[in-house]
């Protein structure tokens, strides 16, 4: 008796074991079974009702409609939505929906732009409130890509972090992308050895990680501009005191108007007050600019404790300045300002995932909101955010987590919003409720196996899983190697999906899974079905139980197992195969009668 993985084979019927092959203290149910797996339509065409026809034909249950296109999506009729309806509700089947790549942080090549955000948002909730003419009595998912177009920080796997922290280097980065929270522009930090004049050992250097790069890009950021400030009030103050002794007891009476200008009999008097006026002009436009400065400040402030201690510098400054328009009175209180602004770091400078989850949280929640809206609460698309091939930015289990999370608090926060100004009444309760309902996350294992490209392990790869599970409510199926992203059926690359579907738990397996397999199709030119059968091993029959299409490779020669050959006479696939027409003439087939034994076609002697 052969043995192979996890089970002995015992007879000529047993297949190649699977990439998910459940181990034997698995409940039944805990299979994936063929009803719950779904393909999708081809993201290149608008004509979506042809495509579920012909992807009907294949036995399928479920079908995502893909239209990762913006402009697909536009092309779609809205009859071809309804009948495409009407046909599901025909034959039984559940259908959801692919929604347009949008980068919904408002970030593009030239920057962050808050008007962009708000078209990002608008197409969204426009893609929400279209889906549900698909399924109009219950909640369709509709996924969206967590970003479509920003760059992600590369992460150091846990084991290098351990590695790094014991040689001294506590860092989570292999090269971080950071943000200008005020133009959204971007730069990669990458750790770098710089050398100082001062450091026991030159020879060696002093090793810069992200972070502190990234903390000295604030640093410069603001004392650059606190210095400017600074000189440019100094520069004020000494146009001031130069020329103030010359006309100091005229400045009240030109002031008050007493005197006018032309009044000033002195030369050297009258030049010396247009000094005086445009310096004092100077110091009133560096004033603005503090008060620009001071508002960054407060807006990108570290924490609470940070705008307690500018809550602080603005009372006094006010004390300070009401009521007394003497120059030198108003720098004196600006150069106190500027010296404490000077040591209140902000934080300019952010990670990009840190950045994007506030921006596209906000975009998300927002747009699930005007769909709920829209429907009054009633059967509103749920809305699941995708991880993106990992590199991409807002792409690990983290990453998702957090934008989950804050999409669902933007959500809370346009509901409160919405009953302060008289429109839907719903309480905060109600309104987080409602938010765990229609916003999760859908789980791509394909994407996240692209971090071994960044020398993730498979058991750290499998952290990313445990990290969202509790978040997610629709999975995407594809294989690759990691390195590249490619789409295969499950089973033929080295994504541990065992593994995740054990991490994502009930909730996984309740969810509806996507065989998203473009390649196959694209190189072998035919359906992923039966190979993603195989490959997850689905049993054959209803009933949960042996035997199971990674295991019928007896019953027929399947891709992913079976023996080579044709090992039986191809009577006996005529005779016993698949369909009526098979059968011999004598039980109502149109196979010829044989003239000799019928099992093996030679004649008997």
């Amino acid at each position: 008796m052969g043995k192979e993985g996890d089970y002995k084979i015992s007879e000529i019927y047993q297949g190649g074991y699977s990439s998910l092959s459940p181990p034997a203290d698995w409940t039944s149910n805990n299979y994936i079974r063929a009803g719950d797996l779904s393909m999708t339509t081809d993201p290149r065409t608008a004509n979506i009702l042809q495509e579920v026809s012909s992807k009907l034909s294949g036995g399928l249950k479920n079908i995502e409609i893909t239209a990762i296109q913006p402009e697909i999506l536009d092309a779609i009729p809205d009859k071809q939505l309804k009948e495409v309806r009407r046909l599901s509700k025909l034959t039984g089947i559940d259908v959801s929906m692919h929604g347009p790549l949008i980068e919904a942080s408002g970030v593009t090549q030239q920057g962050f732009s808050e008007s962009e955000r708000e078209i990002a948002e608008r197409k969204i909730a426009h893609a929400l409130i279209r889906s549900r003419d698909l399924n109009p009595d219950g909640n369709i998912p509709v996924t969206f890509h967590s970003s479509a177009g920003i760059p992600g920080s590369q992460f150091l796997p846990p084991s290098e972090k351990e590695k790094s922290k014991k040689e001294g280097i506590d860092t989570i980065y292999r090269k971080m992308i950071a943000v200008n929270r005020e133009t959204g522009k971007m730069i990669p930090l990458e750790p770098d050895v710089q050398y100082h004049p001062e450091s026991e050992n030159l020879k060696t250097g002093e090793i810069l990680t992200p972070e502190d790069k990234l903390r000295l890009a604030n640093s410069s950021e603001w004392d650059n501009s606190t210095s400017q400030l600074i000189f440019n009030k100094e520069r004020a103050d000494e146009i001031l005191e130069k020329n103030r002794p010359l006309i100091q007891q005229l400045v009240e009476d030109l002031d008050s108007g007493k005197l006018k200008e032309r009044g000033i009999v002195s030369p050297e008097q009258a030049n010396a007050w247009r000094h005086y006026k445009n310096a004092n002009a100077y110091l009133k436009d560096v004033h603005k600019q503090i008060n620009s400065l001071f508002s960054k400040a407060y807006e990108f402030s570290t924490d609470d404790s940070q705008k307690q201690i500018l809550e602080g510098f603005s009372e006094n400054f006010k004390k300070q300045i009401e009521g007394n328009n003497d120059p030198f009175i108003q720098s004196q209180a600006m150069n106190e300002l500027l010296h404490g602004l000077k040591q209140t770091v902000p934080k300019i400078y952010v990670p990009v995932e840190e950045f994007a989850v506030e921006k596209s949280g906000k975009t998300y929640g927002s747009a699930a909101f005007e769909a709920y809206k829209k429907f009054k609460g009633e059967h509103v698309p749920m809305m699941v955010i995708e991880n993106p091939p990992a590199g991409g930015g807002l792409s690990t289990g983290e990453d998702i987590k957090n934008i989950v999370v804050a999409s669902r608090d933007s959500f809370i926060v346009n509901a409160m919003k919405s009953k302060k100004e008289g429109g839907l009444e719903m309480s905060e309760d109600v309104a987080r409720k409602q938010a765990e309902k229609l916003i999760g996350a859908t789980w791509d294992v394909g994407h996240i196996n692209m971090l071994r490209g960044q020398g993730y392990s498979s058991e750290e790869i499998v952290k990313e899983t445990e990290k969202v599970a509790p978040y997610v409510k629709h999975v995407h199926l594809s294989d690759n190697f990691g390195m590249e992203h490619t789409e295969l059926p499950m089973g033929m690359g080295n994504v541990p999906l065992k593994e995740m579907m054990e991490k994502l738990g009930k909730k996984g397996f309740e969810a509806k899974k996507v065989i998203e397999a473009a390649h196959w199709w694209q190189h072998m030119k035919n359906s992923p079905f039966q190979e993603s059968l195989e490959g997850v091993g689905s049993p054959v029959y209803q009933m949960d139980m042996a035997p199971y299409w990674n295991q019928a490779g007896g019953l027929y020669q399947g891709y992913m197992s079976g023996l080579d050959g044709a090992w039986l006479p191809q009577t006996n696939y005529e005779t016993f195969g698949t369909g009526f027409s098979r059968l011999p003439k004598e039980l109502g087939g149109n196979v010829q009668e044989s003239k000799g034994n019928r099992m093996s076609g030679r004649p008997m002697e």
